[in-house]
């Protein structure tokens, strides 16, 4: 488990205001709001059910000197996402930051496989929700100066590994959405990026590791340019540092987290 640092609050990272993490509770988004915290930012992180996750990593948080809080949230309600955004901003007087990194629970299937239902509710939940977090933040953000927008994706988009198409699927959608803000948006300071993560340790692969073979884990470690899996502080130090002014003049890129997997 990622234990806290020490804070080192870099002068000049952020603006006044918060940074909101969409899926902040466990796993590559708790890493993701240490980063963040870690570099002075203050946090809004949201969670679905797991309340006793969200509350800790609110703790870990405040043990770096920074404001954090958590909120209960429902991405496939367009009112209930445009209510929390909203309440944040208006609290917070500007959300700089904006990370979506959750993900749907998926079933490890075959495209041809696919049961209709699970694509309907995969897609509902992680691409519409998505959608409904675009469409409150950006009118949030333009107002206020603008700031930066990361999506985490996966690098599956670059090189399929089979039976992870409910992964791969809706977060294509969500990366031709991304690219549309960064054309779109950049006029209002606004900058929007995907991180394209491999198969890390303490992910989301964690939750799928029972639905495949052990051969397969495997495979999928000799296919990697590093022969290695990745972990979260990885894909969290590239995620906090698009973020900084350190990536003020990247916009509309999609950069892969994989150990090499994609190559």
């Amino acid at each position: 488990m990622h234990s806290p640092a020490p804070a080192r609050k870099l002068d000049g990272d952020y603006p006044k205001g918060v940074a909101v993490v969409i899926g902040g509770s466990g796993g590559i988004g708790k890493g993701i709001c240490l980063a963040l915290a870690e570099r002075g930012a203050s946090v809004a992180l949201s969670y679905r059910s797991n309340v006793t996750a969200a509350q800790q990593t609110v703790n870990d948080l405040k043990q770096l000197g920074v404001g954090a809080e958590a909120f209960a949230l429902e991405l496939s309600s367009l009112e209930q996402v445009t209510a929390a955004l909203t309440d944040i901003q208006a609290r917070h007087q500007r959300i700089h930051t904006l990370v979506f990194a959750a993900g749907a629970n998926i079933t490890m299937t075959f495209v041809g496989d696919i049961d209709p239902i699970e694509w309907r509710q995969t897609i509902h939940g992680e691409l519409d929700g998505f959608f409904h977090v675009i469409k409150t933040a950006l009118p949030l953000m333009r107002k206020t100066g603008g700031g930066s927008i990361v999506a985490i994706t996966t690098a599956g988009l670059d090189r399929h590994p089979p039976l992870d198409i409910l992964s791969t699927a809706p977060k294509a959608g969500i990366e031709a959405l991304v690219r549309g803000i960064a054309r779109e948006e950049g006029r209002y300071n606004i900058r929007a990026n995907c991180i394209a993560p491999g198969v890390i340790d303490g992910g989301l692969f964690e939750r799928l590791k029972p639905q495949v073979k052990p051969e397969f884990i495997e495979a999928m470690k000799r296919n990697t340019a590093l022969k290695r899996f990745g972990t979260v502080e990885e894909v969290a130090a590239v995620a906090a540092f698009l973020t900084t002014p350190a990536a003020a003049y990247v916009t509309g890129q999609h950069l892969c987290v994989d150990g090499g997997y994609s190559v």
